[in-house]
């Protein structure tokens, strides 16, 4: 089964100019765990949720000042309101790790899990095609499996 019998064909993308507050207001609504961000048809990087709760993390500092146990959680969460006022380009990674439409599901889904992704950007000759996340793989893995009957009620 190949990457592109699987994938979704009209990604949702952003600029990098696009503010956070837009990014994770679709995350949250929509339940997209990542984006494409592109500028043109050229894709210039991705940001991810875990771009953006990382930046409520303490810092080394903080924790090496306060000691673990002393950090305010619960200050730090209220950080979360400075940054959704910055825009897409101030936390997207840059470097985007993509798959090709004709790859096969289970090495999309083993890069996918070297990199600790979800979601991950397909792209045939540097060009964006779609998105694929491990709940596609799982469920065309599951589809297939229960079409050809080897699924059984125990």
């Amino acid at each position: 089964m190949l990457v592109k019998e699987v994938m979704s064909r009209s990604p949702r993308t952003v600029s990098p100019d696009t503010g956070l507050v837009e990014v994770v207001s679709l995350m949250c609504l929509y339940r997209y765990s990542g984006l494409p961000v592109m500028e043109g048809d050229k894709m210039v990087g991705f940001i991810a949720e875990k771009d953006v709760l990382h930046r409520l993390f303490p810092t080394l500092e903080e924790m090496m000042s306060e000691g673990l146990g002393s950090v305010a959680l619960d200050d730090m969460m209220n950080r979360y309101k400075d940054v959704v006022n910055l825009k897409v380009k101030d936390l997207m990674a840059e470097k985007v790790i993509t798959v090709s439409p004709d790859d096969h599901v289970l090495r999309a889904a083993t890069t996918m899990v070297r990199h600790k992704f979800r979601r991950i950007p397909v792209a045939e000759n540097g060009k964006l095609v779609g998105m694929l996340s491990l709940g596609d793989i799982h469920k065309a893995i599951f589809l297939a499996n229960i079409s050809n009957g080897l699924c059984s009620k125990n």
